[in-house]
């Protein structure tokens, strides 16, 4: 593996806004228990959803996991929001890292800024999100465990084609906004406030009239996400959860089997009560006229130590 110094001395925009939704098939999974009653109607789109990596073949692979379940502990799960069009790939313009603590029935959350200039296996330094736009989902998962040395278990991934209807479907989101703003023709007041879908993906497009820029909009990723969260785990009506996944399901991949479905509402479900979210601390520099979002060692290493500590504890 390279080593974090060696990345930084190796060289190499495009305007992303959309956000991860791939979090509701997670939110659901371990928030909403109409799932759990429903499994037999709804098992057809996660089958639809399901896409493993090729390492996910492995028999190692499947026993560590199975090892990981029977044993309470905890796992990793990447997940990317990518916009993808008609002869273009794309990029994974939201990357977060979450992990799963069941013996501590706790979550902990990282943003990771699009612009953050890392290594990209064969690729060398350049923006984080561009892994996707090189390899897609396997790259972007192998990046992301060069770069916080952290193993990821699963992914998820999201088109954003199922973000407004999903958030819908849901019956809308409460969320906090503290900075009043206003972006694309919506206003966005300071206080409590409930967003449909199309609102609350302008929610999370807003970042130039941020004093914190791509930091300010992870948070209210964050908020996004924990607020579905809560939205999911009170979700009790049946018909709508699977009208919910019949929208997800042309718009979602992940390598979470249906069997693992089941594995992570029995056990993690829990974690979503205790969420703890981390910010990669960092500072914006033009590299070769375009602008990155310069990490040091000693951060990243900051990250991995504190996601570790999560991972571990009893």
């Amino acid at each position: 593996m390279t080593t974090r110094t060696e990345q930084r001395h190796k060289h190499k925009k495009r305007k992303g806004f959309k956000w991860v939704l791939s979090t509701v098939i997670v939110l659901v999974i371990i928030g909403g228990a109409s799932l759990f009653f429903m499994w037999n109607k709804i098992s057809g789109t996660f089958d639809a959803m399901h896409s493993p990596l090729d390492r996910d073949q492995s028999l190692n692979r499947q026993k560590a996991l199975a090892s990981l379940f029977n044993n309470n502990q905890s796992i990793n799960i990447l997940l990317l929001g990518v916009d993808e069009r008609s002869g273009d790939k794309g990029r994974s313009d939201t990357m977060i890292l979450m992990s799963l603590n069941p013996k501590t029935n706790s979550a902990m959350m990282l943003s990771i800024p699009r612009d953050t200039y890392v290594n990209i296996p064969e690729h060398g330094m350049d923006k984080i999100n561009h892994a996707y736009a090189y390899g897609g989902v396997p790259l972007s998962v192998q990046t992301v465990e060069d770069v916080f040395d952290l193993h990821m278990h699963f992914y998820t991934r999201i088109n954003m084609e199922g973000f407004k209807d999903g958030i819908d479907t849901l019956g809308g989101i409460t969320v906090h906004n503290r900075q009043a703003f206003s972006q694309d023709g919506h206003q966005f007041n300071e206080g409590n406030l409930h967003l449909n879908g199309a609102e609350a993906l302008e929610y999370i497009r807003m970042r130039k009239q941020d004093p914190r820029g791509d930091i300010g909009r992870n948070e209210r990723q964050r908020d996004v996400i924990k607020a579905a969260m809560d939205e999911a785990a009170s979700f009790s009506n049946v018909i709508k959860v699977g009208e919910l996944l019949t929208i997800l399901g042309g718009n979602v991949q992940t390598n979470i089997s249906p069997q693992n479905v089941r594995q992570l509402f029995s056990s993690y479900r829990g974690t979503r009560q205790n969420i703890k979210t981390l910010e990669l601390n960092g500072s914006g520099k033009r590299i070769g006229g375009i602008w990155y979002y310069i990490v040091s060692d000693e951060e990243f290493n900051r990250i991995t130590t504190e996601f570790n500590k999560h991972m571990n504890a009893k």
